[in-house]
């Protein structure tokens, strides 16, 4: 069996971030180990910790550490009580990473897992399988840190870009992940363009790549319809695209009727870098009791399978996953924690890797 090597740059985070990367860190190797492939794990210090020690929460040496890297591997960073002057959180590392290494597309699969608590009434696996597309380094989220207050203190302002070449690619990467999945092959396109001149022109866009695809379906939703139909019609949905903000909220109700954020793993994707996460905080209040839910950053794991071009080992641990749900081995509260905390989902999903 050839060996392939890969390095890896492990962020492990701040509260409960190193418990649930450890934790996702060992069911990766044992996938590794046994499709022949060798995880090479490098750490590198970032997040609230690293700004509370270097005054800076990526240093230049630890963002080329990442650059060198095959892929990096992060857990949730920041601490509510570790601030930069302006009030916001310093160990926040989205933006110096998005818009620094140009990752322009954030993958979010939603996906409910059997025996898993969902707030939708009489939905089943299969009902919701879907994935959000989201443009990631323009949008409103281009404001970042440039918005404008204005002197008399009774009025701001942040400015909405949306450009022809970032919707040009990130709207190709959707149709392209339609492709690759074995769902419905749908794009849907959500925008507010019956409003705002940005989104007419991001729908325009999307009508023109939409030609070069004749075998995928198209859609078109505007986002507060959009909202309703992922709770009153999940079914409808395959590969979703759309502008920054509307599917950094988008998402997060998709995570919501599958069982919470604790499911949910998220892929930051560009040209030449990528970063796969856990989309949600670091919890610090359930940090070190052992509780916590790892599921979501083993899910990221798989992600990042998958864009290592490992497509075989990225099944075997989703299919390890999903028939550690069945057998119930997994248990998950209502609002997505760790039933029997963090070890007990690591041995559910290492004992079904260990039967495939």
């Amino acid at each position: 069996m050839t060996i392939k090597r890969y390095t890896i740059a492990v962020i492990l985070g701040d509260g409960i971030g190193p418990e649930i990367v450890q934790a996702a860190l060992s069911i990766l190797q044992q996938v590794a180990t046994s499709a022949g492939l060798t995880l090479e794990l490098t750490e590198v210090e970032a997040g609230a910790a690293a700004y509370q020690k270097y005054g800076d929460n990526l240093s230049v040496e630890a963002l080329e550490t990442c650059k060198q890297a095959d892929a990096i591997f992060k857990g949730p960073t920041g601490l509510p009580h570790v601030r930069l002057p302006d009030g916001t959180e310093a160990g926040v590392l989205g933006g110096r990473f998005r818009n620094g290494l140009d990752l322009y597309v954030n993958l979010r699969p939603i996906k409910l897992y059997p025996n898993v608590p969902t707030a939708l009434a009489n939905r089943q696996p299969g009902d919701i399988d879907w994935v959000m597309v989201r443009e990631n380094t323009e949008g409103l989220y281009a404001s970042r840190g440039n918005g404008i207050v204005a002197t008399s203190g009774q009025a701001a302002t942040d400015t909405l870009m949306i450009t022809r070449v970032g919707s040009e690619r990130i709207i190709r990467y959707a149709f392209e992940e339609a492709r690759r999945r074995n769902g419905k092959k749908r794009v849907t396109c959500v925008d507010k363009s019956n409003v705002l001149r940005s989104f007419a022109f991001f729908r325009q866009i999307f009508k023109e790549i939409a030609v070069e695809y004749p075998d995928i379906e198209t859609d078109f939703i505007y986002v507060d319809a959009a909202a309703q139909a992922i709770v009153l019609e999940p079914e409808r949905f395959d590969v979703m695209v759309t502008e920054n903000m509307f599917g950094d909220i988008l998402s997060d109700l998709g995570g919501a009727t599958i069982g919470g954020v604790g499911v949910c793993a998220g892929a930051n994707i560009g040209q030449n870098y990528a970063y796969f996460e856990p989309i949600h905080g670091s919890a610090p209040g359930l940090a070190g009791k052992g509780i916590a839910n790892p599921l979501s950053a083993i899910l990221a794991g798989r992600l990042m399978l998958d864009y290592l071009g490992q497509p075989e080992a990225a099944a075997r641990l989703e299919q390890a996953i999903e028939q550690a749900f069945i057998a119930k081995t997994i248990v998950l509260r209502p609002d997505g924690s760790a039933e029997k905390g963090t070890q007990a989902i690591v041995e559910a999903v290492s004992h079904q890797l260990s039967k495939a």
